[in-house]
């Protein structure tokens, strides 16, 4: 459990330390992918949202606690506007050596716009979701997205020196066929990929077990074109790496519903509400803009936000209940994917 103070370490009640911190900057995106959200969405508005400001007071409070990694995420983050204001004030733990890695999750689309400053601000690499290399299956996927921007994009993330890996959600009768080649199409260019089972987050417009397709099946088929070898390799996110012996790269597989990852799990998710979800996986939740805003309006330093974070960890889950829903064919946390962050 967390001893109280302004500098301890946040340590769950299952003794793991919670040193990855992944931040949903925005429920706003640009595309529409048919497995996060419904098409006609509802986003939040805009005084519901913590500022930028608010952001980096956040953040900081947990690098001050001991987090050292860092994920921005959505939505998709680069269309919040300003956000690379946000990039700037916290690459200032990086210089300090209190962060060890910012970075981001994308889809690509603003990259060729922003990258170059990403990597200015000491991003040094960058997950990028890429679910198809058809342009009309991926725009059936993402329902408003063009593969060319997308593949623009990672042009420019890598011209810019950052190191892209590529995500990629596992779609039964949509995508499953083209795993092999976006393996070797995304280690000739250098990239990792790894392979997402769709998860049960959120209202979508359809029956989501028409899109589960379990990576354990995926593995076995890959097993007939590739030579797989177990890695040791980690991230600090929740993927299982394996290198394939014909390309040479990367390839991990995150897998909550067939095998579940949560015996090691050091992650919290904020959303841009300021509510932190312990798991992923559950509907507990903490509400951290309430202290935040009373600190700042008693001149209170942090000590109500640490408070609630010391509480709010101490309630972290030892792991998560995702489950397909095959009867009543509902998701397992009503949440959206875009709310909680990628």
């Amino acid at each position: 459990m967390n001893k109280p103070g302004a500098d301890a370490p946040l340590i769950d009640p299952f003794g793991r330390h919670v040193s990855y911190l992944r931040v949903s900057v925005t429920d706003r995106c640009d595309f529409r992918c048919v497995y996060c959200m419904s098409e006609d969405m509802t986003f939040l508005p805009k005084r519901d949202l913590l500022s930028l400001e608010e952001l980096d007071r956040m953040c900081s409070a947990f690098v001050a606690r001991g987090v050292d990694r860092l994920r921005l995420t959505g939505g998709e983050p680069l269309v919040r506007r300003d956000i690379l204001w946000l990039f700037r004030r916290l690459s200032r733990h990086l210089d300090s050596g209190a962060l060890q890695e910012l970075t981001l999750t994308s889809n690509g689309t603003q990259m060729p716009k922003y990258a170059r400053e990403l990597y200015a601000c000491g991003v040094r690499r960058v997950n990028i979701s890429l679910d198809s290399l058809d342009a009309d299956k991926f725009q059936k996927i993402t329902r408003w997205g063009k593969l060319d921007q997308v593949l623009r994009g990672i042009d420019a993330a890598q011209e810019a020196g950052l190191q892209v890996k590529i995500n990629m959600v596992a779609l039964k009768d949509l995508n499953g066929d083209e795993i092999p080649d976006m393996i070797r199409w995304a280690h000739g260019r250098g990239m990792g990929l790894t392979l997402i089972e769709t998860m049960p987050l959120g209202d979508i417009d359809g029956d989501r077990t028409d899109q589960y397709l379990p990576l354990s099946q995926v593995r076995t088929e890959l097993a007939t074109h590739f030579t797989l070898e177990p890695l040791a390799h980690r991230t600090g996110g929740p993927a299982r790496y394996m290198r394939v012996a014909e390309t040479g790269g990367r390839l991990g597989m995150i897998t909550p519903l067939t095998h579940n990852f949560c015996e090691s799990c050091n992650r919290v998710r904020l959303t841009c509400t300021g509510t932190l979800y312990m798991c992923l996986g559950q509907d507990d939740a903490a509400d951290l803009r309430t202290p935040l805003r009373r600190d700042a309006q008693e001149g209170a330093g942090d000590a109500h936000l640490m408070a609630a974070l010391d509480e709010a960890i101490g309630r972290k889950p030892k792991g998560h209940d995702f489950i397909i829903d095959r009867r009543g064919q509902k998701p397992a946390v009503a949440r959206h994917m875009s709310v909680t962050g990628g």
